[in-house]
């Protein structure tokens, strides 16, 4: 009786849960650096806006439990573990416009947004 034994299959790279692009990463050190010194930037997803869910950012002085932490361009940024299944592979950017300036989120498991930009859905 011959057995076969088979190497197991490799297993696929997951993507990254969240990064920053180089002007997320300045802006967020700047925040780092100034006001929010000692304290990091929490990002969960929350049930709200017309589309349905909304990011919420927010200031916390250490990780708690529930948050995961992600690291690019050598910042930490939390995210609350409940939003990771809706953020991966999401981009975090910093924009100025002529009348407003923020964080905007590029996330590929967005299927709609609502009209003024404020809620999404999956």
């Amino acid at each position: 009786m011959s057995m076969v034994t088979s190497e197991p299959k490799p297993r696929r790279a997951l993507p990254q849960l969240m990064q920053l692009t180089e002007a997320a990463a300045a802006r967020l050190k700047a925040l780092y650096e100034g006001g929010e010194a000692g304290r990091l930037l929490r990002i969960a997803v929350s049930t709200k806006g017309c589309s349905g869910m909304s990011y919420d950012m927010g200031w916390v002085d250490a990780p708690g439990p529930q948050d995961e932490v992600v690291v690019s361009h050598g910042l930490r940024v939390l995210v609350d573990r409940k939003a990771t299944l809706f953020l991966i592979g999401t981009t975090m950017d910093y924009k100025v416009d002529k009348l407003t300036s923020g964080f905007t989120f590029e996330n590929p498991n967005e299927k709609g947004r609502c009209g003024c930009g404020e809620s999404f859905h999956v």
